[in-house]
């Protein structure tokens, strides 16, 4: 099983192991170095603090769709508390055919 969480404060309530990238910039390096492996789940928070948010993450995701070579994900789960963030991001990434589940204020991601 392999999980990723790209959030920049919340880890797992129940301690899984995880890849975990705390910002846009080392989530996508994290992704690229698993890209051809199949990933459980992808866990991502819109914002990352500061400026920085979760959009160059999604832009590899889309990119690698539209280049025909998707990443393999068994589901994406959004569990962001910015309600038009969660909206975006479920948005692109359903139109490239990931697999989505948007679960804003989700107990299984803590501070």
């Amino acid at each position: 099983m392999t999980s990723v969480l790209i959030d920049d404060l919340r880890s797992f309530a129940d301690g899984r192991p995880a890849m975990v990238a705390r910002t846009s910039e080392a989530g996508v390096a994290l992704l690229e170095s698993l890209r051809g492996r199949h990933l459980t789940e992808l866990w991502l928070d819109h914002d990352l603090g500061g400026e920085d948010t979760i959009w160059p993450v999604v832009e590899l995701l889309e990119r690698a769709a539209f280049d025909g070579e998707p990443f393999d994900i068994g589901v994406v789960y959004i569990h962001s508390a910015n309600p038009p963030g969660v909206v975006k991001i479920r948005q692109a990434l359903e139109r490239w055919h990931y697999p989505v589940r948007a679960i804003p204020g989700s107990p299984h991601v803590i501070y």
